[in-house]
């Protein structure tokens, strides 16, 4: 757990950093020097994303709450592992979205949530579902649902800065400050370049900690790998359009739906006796299994939120 916390903190610091540049680039283009100023406003900037992250969420994911009376198995499982875990009981939630999976987000142990999709509801048995569940408690217990959280709201503000500066210099091309608006347009897409390969980064490192930890809160490896099994199915049923809905936000998904397509080939040799799920026998011989990434799978996986699945699901075979 420290080496996350350490990677983490480095994390931080670097996005810290990213942001104080992209303030004084706007700085020097409206003309102040002023370096008190460019601290303030960077450490005032991150505030904000502080608190309006989770909002952002919210809004993007179409999430609504819900009570012990609204789903009592839903909210039985989720009490259940909090007490486990020794956490507070987080808000339960259902993201009113069509792609099966599940994500935790808020801005601390204490502001912890826990959302399903309304398509995995139906899709999971209740073992592969708690386990997804655990994997979801376990980022709020790991305590990088915050730093995802930051971390992801920064690349959507650039990608809008940056297409908004260099539609800006379309449009006035004619005006003496249209190529320092263009400029900064091309900067901040750079800065959106960077700060999107920070939260894949981040986020392939907390998946691995996550699934450790849904099996340190009693989840069998098989129930977890299942899982990822069937979501993965589930995702390359999806429409592309649907898809896109939340291209933004899949860091916080336990799988990565845009990449569902090329996973189910590499996983249905997994699944041997096509039953749709992986089960203890199949994960095993997962152990055993040399994985050998192309170049292209390495650079895939790189611009991935998530590990690539063969190998996620080979580490949960070393837990059995």
């Amino acid at each position: 757990m420290f080496a996350l916390k350490l990677k983490m903190g480095v994390l931080l610091a670097v996005l810290f950093g990213i942001v104080y540049a992209i303030v004084v680039i706007l700085g020097a283009y409206a003309g102040i020097t002023n370096f008190y100023f460019y601290l303030v406003f960077s450490l005032g900037l991150m505030f904000v994303q502080y608190m309006i992250g989770p909002m952002l969420i919210e809004w993007t994911m179409r999430v609504k709450y819900i009570k012990r009376q609204d789903n009592p198995k839903l909210f039985q499982m989720v009490e259940s592992l909090a007490i486990k875990a020794g956490l507070p009981m987080p808000r339960i939630g259902i993201a009113q979205i069509a792609i099966p999976n599940a994500f935790a987000f808020g801005r601390g142990v204490k502001d912890g949530r826990i959302c399903v999709t309304q398509g995995i509801l139906g899709l999971l048995d209740d073992e592969e579902l708690k386990a997804v569940l655990a994997h979801e408690m376990s980022h709020i217990k790991n305590r990088d649902v915050l730093t995802i959280t930051i971390l992801s709201v920064i690349p959507m503000i650039l990608y809008r800065l940056a297409w908004n500066f260099l539609f800006y210099g379309r449009r006035r091309g004619s005006d003496r400050n249209s190529g320092n608006t263009v400029l900064i347009g091309v900067a901040a897409f750079l800065f959106y370049f960077i700060t999107n390969l920070l939260v894949l980064y981040a986020s392939r490192i907390r998946e691995y900690f996550a699934d450790r930890g849904a099996i340190l809160l009693g989840c069998r490896p098989q129930a977890l790998a299942s899982a990822l099994y069937k979501l993965v199915y589930g995702s390359a049923r999806m429409d592309k359009e649907e898809l896109k809905e939340t291209e933004g936000l899949k860091a916080f998904f336990a799988n990565d739906p845009s990449r569902a397509m090329d996973e189910i080939r590499e996983l249905k040799a997994l699944d041997k006796d096509r039953s749709g799920t992986i089960d203890s026998a199949e994960l095993l011989a997962v152990r055993t299994k040399k994985i050998k990434l192309g170049a292209g799978d390495r650079m895939l996986e790189m611009l991935s939120t998530h590990p690539n699945m063969l190998k996620r699901i080979k580490q949960l075979a070393t837990y059995q």
